[in-house]
C-alpha cells in the first residue's frame, strides 16, 4: 500500500510524527511537502497529494494541517476524492466503512500523537463495506462536476 502525505506549515512537525507510524504500520509513504516552517498555502499541497490518489498512484493520502478542516474542503474539491477530517477512531472507522474515503486529513492543533496512529491504522486498515453505502458513494460522485 502507498501513501501519499502532505502538510502546510502548522503540521509539519506532526507530519514528521506521521511518517513514522506509517513506517512503523509497514506502508511504504512519500512526503510531497511541506518540507520547512515557512508559510505556504495549502491548496498547493492538496493538488498534489489529491492528485497523486485520484490517479491511482498512491492508494491513500494523509493531509495535515492546523485543524484538518482546510485540507479537506480542498481535497474534496478534486474529482474522485473523498477526504474525511477524522478526530477519532471511530471516525477514521466509519469514513472508511461507509464512505469509501481515500484521504485522511487530521488537525496538528486538535488530535494528540498518541491518538493520531489508532485513528492511521484504523483508517489504512478497514475497508469499505459496500452494500447500501456504495449507492450513497455513487451519488456523491454524480455531485462533481
Amino acid at each position: 500500500m502507498k501513501i501519499a502525505l502532505g502538510s502546510d506549515h502548522r503540521g509539519l512537525e506532526f507530519k514528521q510524527a506521521v511518517d513514522t507510524v506509517i513506517s512503523k504500520l509497514g506502508y511504504s509513504c512519500h512526503d510531497f511537502g511541506c518540507y520547512d516552517t515557512n508559510s505556504v498555502d495549502y491548496p498547493d499541497i492538496v493538488g498534489i497529494v489529491a492528485g497523486a490518489v485520484s490517479s491511482g498512484e498512491y492508494d491513500f493520502g494523509i493531509l495535515i494541517c492546523g485543524t484538518g478542516i482546510g485540507m479537506s474542503i480542498a481535497a474534496n474539491k478534486t474529482r474522485g476524492i473523498r477526504a474525511a477530517l477524522c478526530r477519532d477512531v471511530f471516525d477514521a472507522g466509519r469514513a472508511r466503512q461507509h464512505n469509501d474515503a481515500n484521504i485522511l486529513c487530521l488537525g496538528s492543533e486538535r488530535t494528540l500523537p498518541d491518538a493520531a496512529g489508532e485513528i492511521i491504522q484504523t483508517f489504512l486498515s478497514e475497508q469499505f463495506e459496500g452494500g447500501r453505502h456504495l449507492q450513497r458513494v455513487e451519488k456523491i460522485h454524480s455531485l462533481e462536476r
